[in-house]
Order: structure tokens, then C-alpha cells, then sequence
């Protein structure tokens, strides 16, 4: 059952990183691309520790081997570190692509103007 969830997890986390890879490689500015950037190393990083985590308790409560604990433990404060990171370091990201006069590409369809054009 704990293994099911933690392949369930894994399955999540590798979709999402490989959707993120695929944002970089077709969005058209540095905007976009960070933001599935930040959406694959988000939730694609938190659902595969997750999996790791529950893979570890799964394999603590088996054995009683205390190093599924310290791997369990591990990934836990590197999910902590990467939730506090993430945005600071993508934040700084696109100000410097801002201040470096990276403009976003314009809208192909943009439904404000149309709606004030009225």
C-alpha cells in the first residue's frame, strides 16, 4: 500500500518535471519559461520526495533499518530549504531579466484591450 503511494508520487513528480521541461523549451521569453521552471521545481521536486518519503517509512516500519529514517529526514529539509529558496531565487531571476530590459513577448490574443476598445 505505502509502496503504491510512493510510485503514485514519483509517476506525479516525473510528469511534472517533464512538463516543465517541455514550458522551457517552447515558451517564448524568460517569464514563461520561469514560470514552468518554478512550477516543475515546485511541485515536481515536492511530490518526488514525497515519494521518497513515504518509500523510506514504508521501509523503516519493515526492517526497523534506522537509515530509511536519516534518508526520510534528509529529503524533508531539503524540501524545507526548497520551498524557502524556490521563489527568492526565481524572484531575483526575472528582476534581473527586467532590469537587463527583457520584455515579455505580447499576446497573441489580448482580451483586455478588446473589452476597453468597446
Amino acid at each position: 500500500m505505502i509502496g503504491t503511494a510512493a510510485m503514485i508520487c514519483l509517476g506525479i513528480g516525473l510528469l511534472f518535471n517533464i512538463l516543465g521541461v517541455i514550458g522551457i523549451l517552447r515558451f517564448p521569453d524568460v517569464y514563461t519559461r520561469l514560470h514552468a521552471e518554478t512550477k516543475m521545481t515546485t511541485f515536481g521536486t515536492i511530490f518526488l520526495s514525497l515519494g521518497v518519503i513515504l518509500y523510506a517509512g514504508g521501509m523503516l516500519i519493515q526492517t526497523d533499518d534506522t537509515q530509511y529514517l536519516t534518508l526520510a529526514i534528509h529529503t524533508t529539509i531539503a524540501v524545507i530549504a526548497l520551498a524557502f529558496t524556490n521563489a527568492t531565487g526565481s524572484h531575483a531571476i526575472a528582476r534581473a531579466a527586467h532590469k537587463s530590459g527583457q520584455r515579455p513577448d505580447p499576446s497573441v490574443v489580448d482580451r483586455l484591450a478588446e473589452v476597453k476598445g468597446k
